[in-house]
């Protein structure tokens, strides 16, 4: 249930910030902006999911089928960055009296009931320093969203996305299969003219289309460590 954050109803509102499949990370994939790309790319593929609007979303990968995330261990989660979507939890941006305010799912798992997790207000109810480094995210990841918007009309317009099926053999001599996912088309990044580029890198999507290129990658991580997952 989506409330809007006040310091009389969550005055003693708590967040647990700990990594695992029981405070909802066992996910597969996290949408990204293109303003993460550089980050994103270390660690993961980056890839473009379609949307229900005829576009497309691009997306951290976790994992190589629904509810798993082969980045999350005993210890927490296996990487330096996660994508702003997951660090942002169980926080939104919503709109309240035309103006962008900040919303909490009270049904999420990381809402403590108890002493547990990171105080939201400060007893006299003023905001902590967890909050309002919560609120720089959301506004990194607004304005994010609204380049990535962008960012993937472009690449839409000069056709640089195409579908790609990765194949996975398993010691067993089994295959299995991620599809409906979407890459940056090399072949006609690598045709297009000289204005088109010149295009692109006056907009400043060249670095991204290269950081997407480039993490690909990290699917012979992702599968090694999906097989690695599968043999325990």
């Amino acid at each position: 249930m989506l409330q809007l954050l006040n310091n009389v109803q969550h005055k003693d509102l708590r967040i647990i910030t700990q990594r695992g499949a029981q405070w909802g990370d066992d996910v597969m994939s996290a949408p990204a902006t293109v303003n993460e790309f550089r980050r994103l790319q270390a660690h993961y593929p980056i890839v473009f999911q379609p949307d229900e609007k005829g576009g497309f979303v691009p997306a951290a990968l976790f994992g190589l089928q629904d509810g798993e995330n082969l980045f999350l261990t005993d210890s927490g989660w296996d990487a330096d960055y996660l994508p702003l979507s997951i660090q942002r939890l169980p926080f939104s941006i919503g709109i309240a009296d035309d103006e962008l305010r900040m919303m909490v799912n009270m049904d999420s798992p990381r809402i403590s009931h108890g002493a547990e997790g990171e105080a939201v207000f400060l007893p006299h109810g003023g905001t902590t320093e967890f909050l309002e480094n919560a609120n720089a995210m959301l506004r990194s990841l607004h304005e994010g969203l609204e380049a990535t918007t962008d960012f993937v009309q472009t690449l839409m317009a000069h056709e640089l996305l195409e579908s790609f099926v990765l194949d996975v053999e398993r010691p067993d001599g089994s295959r299995g299969q991620l599809v409906g996912y979407y890459m940056i088309h090399e072949e006609r990044l690598a045709a297009l003219d000289a204005s088109a580029v010149a295009l692109l890198h006056q907009a400043d999507y060249l670095m991204p289309i290269y950081m997407a290129m480039a993490s690909m990658s990290n699917f012979t991580k992702l599968i090694k460590r999906h097989l690695a997952n599968e043999a325990v």
